[in-house]
């Protein structure tokens, strides 16, 4: 059986017991996270890989069965629209947040590999950790922050500083549609830009 195959073989039989195996995992290891760190043997397991494939699906995540964890990770607004190579390490007590990406370098000639997480990090939204890159102890990414390189233990990464430029008038943040019209948001509703309170046509 190729690859191919038994992968499309593991989403549809996710798709059909994961209702069931779901309410199982939770009752007998207390969720995914739990199950992948104290009973990493479920991974010979046909039926509980399929489901957690395709729980990540759902969550329109990619999380790696063969994902190496040393605590379970705080997810703060969830854990929809993370990605983590499977070749990666996340240490203890870390707090990841939404849209990060912890991804493989398979390019020839540059840093090839997987990033390795040391204990006690926290990544901000949107940050991308790529490559054969550790990540030390009590680490703090920003939001967006880019890391292709070591990090020592208690450092912080951060993208570049946004400049701030102060206009002289008052600006437009109205919505304009393809069609021309314009919109602003007031009272929880778009409202014509000619019957708003303070603008006219």
């Amino acid at each position: 059986m190729t690859a191919v195959v038994r992968t499309l073989l593991a989403k549809v039989l996710g798709f059909i017991f994961n209702p069931f195996t779901d309410i199982y995992i939770r009752k007998k290891w207390g969720g995914y996270w739990k199950m992948l760190l104290n009973h990493p043997q479920f991974k010979g397991h046909f039926l509980l890989r399929s489901c957690w494939i395709r729980h990540w699906e759902k969550m329109n995540s990619e999380i790696p069965i063969m994902l190496k964890i040393k605590g379970i990770p705080c997810f703060p607004h969830g854990e929809r629209g993370v990605f983590i190579s499977k070749n990666s390490t996340i240490g203890r007590n870390c707090v990841i947040f939404q849209q990060v990406t912890i991804g493989s370098n398979t390019l020839r000639g540059s840093n090839t590999g997987s990033p390795t997480i040391g204990d006690n990090c926290y990544i901000g939204a949107g940050a991308k950790i790529i490559g054969n890159v550790r990540v030390g102890n009590n680490c703090r990414i920003g939001a967006n922050a880019c890391v292709y390189k070591d990090m020592p233990d208690n450092s912080v990464a951060v993208c570049a500083p946004t400049r701030i430029i102060v206009k002289d008038s008052v600006l437009d943040n109205g919505f304009c549609t393809p069609d021309g019209e314009v919109f602003d948001f007031e009272k929880g509703d778009w409202v014509p830009v000619n019957e708003s309170s303070h603008k006219t046509l």
